[in-house]
Order: structure tokens, then sequence, then C-alpha cells
């Protein structure tokens, strides 16, 4: 087996958030940051940097709730998670992947509680969420947590692979063999998440890790960006060009001229340095799962669906429910303002406060899913047949006369 190779990583990093052309707010939210130095900003010490032994932070957050809950509920995930990482990771005396892999996950994990509980003490925000893809780079491995339905892919020699795995219903359906990918896309349950950070008092967070290879490319976006463009066109954007703030643009501008119904937000981050090995074609990418010893990291569909990221009549949880704010509100942590679609990073107040084979028990609990939708259509049907029966055929009304001219 050969040796870990000796040597710097370093990445080169770039990230953007825009509004799209159908929404008025910006729900989405980024940071990226190096968690050796504390730096979450994309000042050019952080745009290309080493990597430290506490290693790097890429996240993406898109909220959900109407009116400006989704975009405090994104802000606050992000502020949550770098506050939670400074304080149990980055100044920790243990420094190893699994306390890494771990610290990640513990960190998703405040964040739901904490938006939870703000919700609680806003009623008006009841059911407020965000989904949440954090990966964190440490030595020559990305780990992942997940939850909801933003991504992250692998971009290795001009091929795209999602490294994450949706927590959705068409994901679900699909695993279950009742859905294709390309059906799945064009369905219209493709907006409904089976879990997001926020809206129930606890989550379960997928967790997963991938080895990077020399010249790899992680790209983390909302389904602003994955609804409307393509893996393959997503590859060719980042790999045609060095420059990833003509990528990241080249990426929104092409999610915008084919509608833009969400807001977009996109990470692109290139590894290189002598640290990491060269790619081989032995490498295995994808959706892998990182146990940690206190549990199974993978996801339980058990919470209610919510959907997410549509136009407010098609969603249950919608600016209706959610009256706008009178008042900026003021978040713990200091934080007072929400993202803006610009280009530089939107970052909390302060850099200290600042996500195989199928396994067979998934594939059940997907194919459980399938059968109960199926039977709430028969359900649907056999009323609908009902109710068109009485209208017709009144309860209570005399039986026909028989016909006189009828044989005896």
């Amino acid at each position: 087996m050969d040796q870990h190779p000796t040597g710097d990583v370093v990445v080169h990093v770039f990230g953007k958030t825009d509004v799209g052309r159908t929404r008025e707010h910006n729900e989405d939210a980024f940071i990226v940051a190096d968690l050796s130095s504390g730096n979450a900003t994309l000042q050019p010490e952080v745009r290309t940097h080493q990597v430290g032994d506490r290693g790097t932070l890429f996240m993406v957050a898109d909220g959900m709730g109407g009116a400006a809950a989704g975009e405090i509920a994104s802000a606050m995930a992000v502020d949550v998670v770098m506050r939670e990482l400074t304080n149990s990771w980055m100044h920790a005396d243990a420094c190893d992947a699994e306390h890494f892999a771990s610290a990640l996950r513990a960190a998703a994990t405040a964040a739901n509680a904490q938006i939870h509980a703000f919700a609680a003490e806003h009623p008006e925000y009841h059911g407020m969420g965000t989904t949440a893809t954090i990966a964190g780079l440490f030595d020559d491995t990305l780990y992942l947590a997940q939850v909801g339905d933003s991504r992250a892919y692998l971009v290795r020699d001009g091929v795209a692979i999602q490294l994450t795995k949706d927590q959705s219903l068409t994901q679900k359906l699909i695993e279950a063999g009742e859905l294709t990918e390309e059906e799945a896309a064009q369905s219209d349950r493709r907006n409904i998440i089976l879990q997001a950070l926020g809206p129930e008092s606890a989550v379960k967070v997928d967790l997963t890790h991938q080895p990077v290879r020399r010249g790899d490319v992680l790209v983390l976006c909302s389904d602003g960006l994955s609804g409307q463009v393509r893996a393959d066109e997503i590859a060719r954007t980042v790999s045609e060009t060095d420059d990833l703030v003509a990528a990241c643009r080249s990426l929104i501008e092409l999610a915008n001229a084919r509608g833009g119904p969400d807001n977009i937000t996109v990470i692109v981050a290139r590894f290189e340095g002598s640290g990491l090995r060269p790619a081989s074609a032995t490498d295995q990418v994808g959706h892998r799962v990182f146990d940690l010893p206190d549990g199974d990291a993978t996801p339980a569909a058990s919470m209610p669906a919510i959907p997410e990221g549509a136009a407010p009549e098609e969603a249950t949880l919608d600016a209706a429910m959610l009256p706008p704010l009178a008042t900026e509100p003021t978040l713990p942590g200091g934080m007072a303002d929400v993202p803006e679609p610009i280009e530089t990073l939107a970052e909390p107040s302060s850099q200290a406060s600042m996500v195989p084979p199928i396994p067979p028990g998934r594939r059940g609990r997907g194919m459980m899913i399938a059968s109960m939708l199926l039977l709430a259509l028969l359900v649907s049907a056999a009323v609908m047949v009902y109710r068109t029966a009485r209208k017709v055929i009144p309860a209570g009304a005399p039986a026909a006369a028989p016909d006189s001219t009828a044989p005896r």
C-alpha cells in the first residue's frame, strides 16, 4: 500500500449567490472558511490558501419559510456552524479525522436546535428551515454533512459525480425503482424534501467522506443551480477555465438563462499540491457513508415531507403563513443582516461567530413511501366514485317502477 504523499494541499476557491429571476428575496447563504486561521471571508488569503491542520470549511444553505424566514434560517445555519466549529474543533486538543467529522455533524445538529428554538420563540416563523450541505476538507479527504437537497459534486477528468444524496421524496422513489432520474427531474414532487434544519426538534445528518486527488474540483450548490443545470454542464463549465470567479458567474448565468426560478448559490473549489495523490482509475467516487462509533450516520426519512423551493402558491410554508418583518431582526451571535446577492461572502458580523449500493433498509423505506402514495391515490379515487354515485342516485330515492311492457 502506498504511503500518504508528503507536502502541501492547496485550495483555490470562490463562491457566489444570486437572487434568480423570479424571487423577491435571496434565501440562500454560504460560507468559506480557513479553519486553521479562523478567516471566513473571500479575501485573497482565503481564495488561495494552504490547508492547515484544522482544515477548510465550505457550506451552502437554502432557506425556506416565506417572507424573511428562509433568509433568517439560512443565515443562522452558517453562523451557528462556524461558531460551533470555532468552539468545538478549532480550539480542541484532538486533531484527527474522526473528531473532525464528528464536529461537522455536531455543528449541523446545533444549527437545527437553534433554528428550531428561534422559531418556537417567534410563532410568526413557525416551520422555518433550511437545507445544509457542509463540506470540510481535512488532510486529503472531504467530509460532508448533508441535510436536505442542496448538493455537492466532485468533478474529476471532466466528469461530475454527486457526492451527496438528496433527502427528498423523488430520491426515495428513484431508490424504490418507481421513478427514473429523468422522470424525477420533471416531477411536480421534486421540491418535497424529507429533512431540513429547523422544522423539527431532531434531525439525522447524512455523514459521508471522499478522498480527493490532485486537480479535483468540488462544486457545492443550492437546487436553484442543480435544478436547472445538468451535472455534465457543471463539469464542462468548471473544467474549461481556471478562473473560478468566471466559472461561478457562468453557472449562475446559465441557470438564469433557463428561467432562474429560484435563488442560485454555488461554491467552486479546486484542490492542488504535492500533498495529494494523482487520480487513479481504481479510485471510487460517490456517496460513501462515514460511520462514527456513536451510531449510524445514514439519515432516516421519518420527518414530514417539507415542500422546499416552491413558489408561494405551491408550498405549505409560504409567505401567507409568515408575515413580513416590521423591523430587521437581531439573531443569535449579533447577526443582524441576511445575505445579499453579491459576489463576496455573505458572512456573519464577526469571524468568530460565524453541513455504495443502496442498503435494503433504505430501499424498503422508499418502497413503503411509494406504496403509501399509491394507497392514498386509490382511496381518493374510491371516495370520488362514491360521491359521484351519491349525486346520481341520492340516498333514500325510491327504486324504479318495473317496466309494464317487459315480459313476466
